[in-house]
């Protein structure tokens, strides 16, 4: 008999999936990038992305979850046994991620607390950021913990793993229920602050302004197909895990549409609020908007501290809105990218959940430290373009090719969803899999791969590039080959009895 947990509600899974994809990129990476791929122009091959690489995928990996009823590298192994260290590959991408994502949360943390006194004054925020707050050192240097990181980062990991010993029902799917709808509300207070600020039109207009110039551009496409690859969760085992904890009749292809509308959405709303305020700091230091226009780790931790110093009122009541929005986004993401790696160990070493997280978010735990240090954000930094653009990236190209041209299981798959959901799919979403994406996302790795290979990354020297760059991306590989070779416990490769009959 299959024991496995489930959800307590659809309501349930779609608050996690939408927790998941709804994380820190949307804040602080998608406003940059579409400004600066063509503004308002760049929402047509985005939303094109959307449609035919972002939904067909999430389509794609709930229905291996809920179809074959397990983590990323058993489904994956009941497909074909050949094929799980696929899983395992995403399972180890999701392991790298916790370990410094984990870190980001605590800053947001801190910077939250930061905020009812300014505490990082009014003169240079980047610098307060780098010199007083992170004591950031020379690249390759590790230093020693940094207390303002540390505390924090404990405080994450007890309530990131309190919450996933509870389990998914009580534990995952209560807790999002909580902070999805938190996070929703408390950002709207701050864009709706955003908007009625001085120069807030301009911020806007620079947003949304169109530069249909650029749409003949191929890296805006790939920047688009990125974009809505990267902000979903998509192919490091998540949406397989979390839509294996579905009920046998669940509709699939509507949370797909759910999940990535939903997340779009909250991109949307997180470009009108950040342009918004970057048009208020333009408009105070009279320059143009383009002059204040930044994203990223800088975008979050320093330009908006300067903004949130100019706040005719409220500052910091604004300030602690806007960083426990990060926190809240990061700590959603966080326990659905840990528990991919805790539903693997669990299965594939036949070990109770209170151990498989004792055991793997402990360790991702204990790992996580190392980028606290005085020389975490550099770790941090390279860590996070090589496991995302060649291992995220990279494991979803392998993923989709295996299943639509080597395995050919677009039509069992297709038919599995079609008969419990209600919109049906049809021809563009095999064409979208076996054709659009591969191609896209091909053309990404390739141009990655040469960018990276001759110009490097930043200013890092080649050596730090490939010890903490490439090797871990490579490692995520190496270590997938070797936990697969371990057989599973008793039938477990099968799936269980009473699922069968769902596609049947």
């Amino acid at each position: 008999m299959d024991n496995r947990p489930q959800w307590g509600t659809r309501a349930g899974f779609v608050l996690a999936a939408i927790g998941s994809a709804v994380g820190l990129g949307n804040i602080w990476r998608f406003p940059g990038t579409a400004y600066d791929n063509g503004g308002g122009a760049f929402f047509l091959p985005y939303l094109f992305a959307l449609l035919t690489a972002g939904i067909p995928l999430l389509i794609l990996e709930f229905t291996i979850g809920h179809k074959h009823r397990g983590s990323a590298p058993l489904s994956f192994a009941r497909v074909r046994r050949g094929a799980e260290w696929m899983g395992w590959w995403q399972v180890a991408i999701a392991f790298v991620i916790s370990t410094y994502y984990s870190v980001i949360i605590a800053w947001a943390m801190s910077y939250s607390v930061f905020s009812f006194k300014l505490s990082w004054g009014q003169g240079d925020t980047v610098n307060f950021l780098v010199s007083d707050y992170l004591k950031v050192a020379k690249a390759g240097e590790i230093g020693s913990l940094v207390p303002g990181v540390l505390i924090p980062l404990i405080i994450t990991w007890v309530v990131t793993l309190a919450i996933l010993f509870a389990g998914v029902k009580k534990g995952i799917e209560k807790a999002n229920k909580i902070m999805i709808p938190a996070l929703v509300v408390l950002f709207l207070i701050i864009v709706v602050r955003a908007l009625t600020l001085e120069g807030a039109v301009d911020g806007l207009n620079a947003f949304f302004k169109p530069n249909w110039d650029m749409i003949a551009k191929p890296q805006v496409w790939v920047a688009a197909y990125g974009q809505i690859f990267f902000s979903l969760s998509i192919a490091f085992a998540i949406m397989v895990t979390y839509s294996s904890y579905l009920p046998k009749k669940s509709d699939i292809t509507n949370n797909a549409f759910i999940t990535g509308f939903a997340n779009s959405s909250v991109e949307l709303l997180a470009g009108i609020g950040v342009f918004a305020a970057l048009g208020f700091m333009a408009h105070q230091q009279g320059v143009p908007v383009d002059k204040v226009v930044s994203s990223g780790v800088i975008l979050a931790f320093a330009v908006f501290p300067e903004i949130i110093n100019q706040f005719p009122a409220l500052n910091g009541l604004f300030g602690f809105l806007f960083f426990f929005c990060l926190v809240l986004a990061g700590l959603s993401s966080l326990i659905s990218i840990v528990e991919t790696f805790i539903a693997g160990v669990q299965e594939k070493f036949n070990v109770s959940r209170k151990l498989a997280v004792s055991v793997g978010g402990g360790l991702s735990a204990l790992i996580s430290l190392f980028f606290a240090t005085q020389g975490g954000l550099n770790f941090l930094d390279v860590t996070d373009e090589f496991i995302n653009q060649f291992g995220v990236a990279l494991a979803g190209l392998f993923e989709v090719v295996f299943f639509a041209w080597f395995v050919k299981q677009l039509n069992p798959l297709k038919q599995h969803a079609d008969a419990i959901s209600d919109i049906k799919l049809g021809a563009w979403w095999k064409i979208c899999l076996s054709v659009i994406t591969p191609i896209v996302l091909g053309y990404m790795m390739y141009g990655k791969f040469k960018e990276r290979i001759v110009n490097g990354y930043g200013d890092y020297p080649a050596d730090f590039l490939f010890n903490y760059g490439w090797s871990v991306a490579l490692g995520a590989i190496l270590v997938a080959v070797l936990i697969s070779r371990k057989s599973w416990p008793g039938s477990k490769i099968e799936v269980p009895a009473s699922d069968k009959e769902v596609s049947s």
